[in-house]
């Protein structure tokens, strides 16, 4: 009998997806290492769709039919609906493009992405993918890139599951979602609600206000109106409370 989730059917994203505007294609940081031929073969598969708070942009065991990327808004990378116990591997925070590794094998998705906030999801279809793999040195460096800090973080989300202070996990996963790279967009304020925040850390939400007021004390970060504003980013990676 096949899976529920194996069944390809047109998503409520996938009907409201439009092209981009120029505005939101200078927000997509591989496009600028792209030739004049790769970027227009690019743009004109590229599509955008605005997904609501709770939306499913991957599920488990759907097949891979685009590489995603996060315009605006915040997602969270989850195995909330597979048999094992329940993990939240990272947030997905603005310029951050994800699923390479899964698009890359032509596999179905071992994870959920699903939205925290109203977000603007970027997506090219797979076969593009392929084909700037084919064409493009810079796309390839850009994948290649991907690919390993997304090593890194993982590892990093590892320590941070074993990490016992809830200041410390709060802090690691505020440093993750400022990641030069893997989140190029974030800019210095992260837009973000606390209840928010404790969905990406497992905290509840008087939790994670208390750690923020700790971090803010320490002078690593400020919480402003409607976000959190990064002051010391190494910090917040690598400092002991």
């Amino acid at each position: 009998m096949p899976s529920q989730y194996a069944v390809d059917r047109p998503s409520p994203l996938r009907k409201r997806a439009r092209a981009l505007t120029e505005q939101e294609l200078n927000q997509i940081p591989w496009l600028k290492g792209l030739t004049a031929e790769e970027r227009e073969r690019a743009q004109g598969d590229l599509m955008v769709t605005q997904a609501q708070v709770g939306d499913y942009v991957c599920r488990i065991g759907r097949p891979a039919a685009y590489w995603f990327g996060l315009i605006e808004g915040l997602l969270k990378m989850s195995n909330d609906e597979s048999q094992g116990p329940v993990i939240t591997f990272t947030g997905v925070a603005p310029g951050g493009w994800f699923g390479e590794g899964t698009v890359l094998k032509h596999e179905q998705y071992r994870y959920n992405i699903q939205a925290l906030r109203t977000s603007l999801i970027a997506g090219i279809p797979v076969a593009t993918f392929d084909w700037l793999l084919d064409h493009s040195i810079g796309f390839n460096r850009f994948v290649m890139s991907q690919l390993n800090e997304r090593l890194g973080q993982f590892i990093a989300a590892r320590e941070i599951d074993r990490i016992n202070n809830p200041d410390l996990r709060v802090a690691r996963n505020l440093a993750a979602l400022f990641h030069p790279l893997l989140s190029p967009n974030v800019g210095g304020v992260l837009r973000t609600t606390q209840q928010e925040l404790a969905y990406l850390v497992g905290l509840s939400r008087q939790r994670v206000n208390e750690a923020l007021t700790t971090l803010s004390a320490k002078g690593w970060i400020r919480v402003e109106y409607g976000g959190v504003r990064v002051l010391d980013l190494q910090a917040l990676r690598s400092g002991d409370l």
